[in-house]
C-alpha cells in the first residue's frame, strides 16, 4: 500500500480506520505513517494524525520510540493544528517518558495561556497537565489559575467539562 496515496484518496472515518488496521501492530508501517504525519504537507499531516490517533488507541507502544519526535514537533512554531492536537490526544492516554515532561509540560503551558489556541488543544493540555501534576505536585497552583483563567475568557461547554474533570483530579 502506498500510505501517502491512501491518505490522501479518502478523508473519512473509514478510510483512517482502513488504513489503521493495515498498520496494525508494524513498527515499519507506523514508521512511515510517522514520517508522513511529522514532515509531509498539511493536508497530509491532518489526515495521517486521525490515523495515528486510531493506531495509539490499539496499540500505544508504537508511539514510544516516536515520543520525542512527536513532542519535538509540537514545540515548532507555526505546525499545524492537528499536529498539536493530536499529539496531545496521544500523550493523554499515555505515560510521559520522564525526559520529556519538562517539554510536555511547557507546550501544554504556553497553549492554555495562547488566547487563538483551540478549545481541543486546550482541553488535551489540561488533562495532560494533570497527569504530570501527580510526579509534580508543585504544579497545581498553576495549572488551577490558568484553568480559572480559561474559564472566564473562554467558557465553551468544551472548556467547562473539561476544566470541571481537571479540577476535580488536582485536588
Amino acid at each position: 500500500m502506498d500510505l501517502r496515496t491512501e491518505i490522501l484518496a479518502e478523508h473519512s472515518r473509514a478510510q483512517s480506520l482502513r488504513i489503521a488496521a493495515w498498520i496494525g501492530r508494524s513498527p515499519d508501517r507506523f514508521a512511515g505513517l510517522m514520517t508522513l504525519f511529522l514532515q509531509d504537507d498539511y493536508r497530509v499531516v491532518q489526515r495521517a494524525a486521525w490515523v495515528v490517533s486510531f493506531v495509539a488507541e490499539h496499540d500505544p507502544a508504537l508511539l514510544t520510540p516516536h515520543l520525542p519526535a512527536m513532542v519535538a514537533r509540537m514545540e515548532q512554531a507555526g505546525i499545524p493544528v492537528a499536529v498539536k492536537r493530536n499529539v496531545l490526544r496521544v500523550l493523554q492516554h499515555l505515560r510521559v517518558p520522564e525526559p520529556l515532561h519538562g517539554p510536555v509540560m511547557n507546550s501544554c503551558f504556553s497553549f492554555l495561556e495562547d488566547p487563538q489556541e483551540t478549545v481541543a488543544v486546550k482541553a488535551f493540555s489540561m488533562t495532560v497537565l494533570a497527569q504530570l501534576a501527580t510526579a509534580y505536585p508543585d504544579i497545581k497552583n498553576e495549572i488551577r489559575l490558568l484553568i480559572e483563567e480559561q474559564l472566564e475568557s473562554n467558557p465553551t461547554p468544551g472548556i467547562r467539562s473539561r476544566a470541571r474533570k481537571v479540577l476535580k483530579e488536582i485536588q
